[in-house]
C-alpha cells in the first residue's frame, strides 16, 4: 500500500469512527469521577470532529425527571428516561456520554436491552472508585450531609449500589490522574472503532 493509500485508509477509518454513534454509560458511586471523565473525553472527541452529547444526571433530573424522588422505582424511571434519550441520540450518530450512577443492575440491563433492540451500541464503563475516596472528594457535600444525618438514601452508603459484574471497561481511579483515566477511556473507544 502506498503512503497516499495508507493515509486515505486512515482517513476513511477516522471518518467512519466519527459517524458511528454509541452510548457510553459511566456508572459509579457519587463523586467517583464519572462527570469529570465524561467532560474530559467529550472535549477530546469534539476536537476530533465527533458529535458528542453529555447527559449529566443532575441536569436531566432538573428537566426530564423533575418531581422524581430517590425510591428504587423513581431511580429506575430516571435511568429509563435517560437511556431512551441516549439511545435516540446514539442511533443518529452521536457519541452519548452518560455519567449517571444508575445503581441497580436491572435498570442498566433494561437500558441495554432497548439499545440492542434498536441496533445501537451501549458500552458500560464502571468508574470503580472506593467509597472512602468518594467521601474524601465529596464534590457535592452529600457524604458530609449523610454523616450529619441531614439526608439518607445515599448510594453506596445507606442505599444499595450494584456494581457491574461484567462492564465493557472498569476504570480504577484511585491513585491516578484524571488525564490517565480519560486516556484509558479514549484508548478503549479507539479499540472499539469509536474514536
Amino acid at each position: 500500500m502506498t503512503t497516499a493509500h495508507a493515509q486515505e485508509a486512515t482517513g476513511d477509518t477516522a471518518a467512519a469512527a466519527r459517524a458511528r454513534g454509541a452510548t457510553v454509560w459511566l456508572t459509579g458511586l457519587p463523586s467517583s469521577g464519572k462527570t469529570t471523565l465524561a467532560l474530559a473525553l467529550a472535549g477530546r472527541l469534539r476536537a476530533e470532529g465527533h458529535e458528542v452529547e453529555v447527559l449529566d444526571g443532575d441536569e436531566i433530573r432538573s428537566y426530564l425527571s423533575r418531581g422524581l424522588g430517590f425510591t428504587r422505582e423513581d431511580r429506575h424511571t430516571n435511568v429509563t428516561r435517560i437511556g431512551f434519550v441516549a439511545e435516540l441520540l446514539a442511533s443518529h450518530g452521536v457519541k452519548v456520554l452518560v455519567p449517571v450512577i444508575a445503581p441497580y443492575a436491572d435498570s442498566r440491563a433494561a437500558v441495554r436491552a432497548r439499545h440492542t433492540a434498536r441496533g445501537t451500541e451501549l458500552l458500560e464503563v464502571h468508574v470503580a472508585t472506593p467509597v472512602e475516596l468518594c467521601s474524601a472528594r465529596d464534590v457535592k457535600g452529600l457524604y458530609a450531609r449523610q454523616a450529619a444525618g441531614e439526608i439518607s438514601g445515599l448510594t453506596g452508603v445507606d442505599d444499595p449500589y450494584e456494581a457491574p459484574e461484567h462492564p465493557e471497561l472498569r476504570i480504577r481511579t484511585q491513585g491516578r490522574s484524571v488525564a490517565a483515566s480519560a486516556a484509558e477511556l479514549y484508548t478503549f473507544l479507539t479499540e472499539r472503532g469509536l474514536a
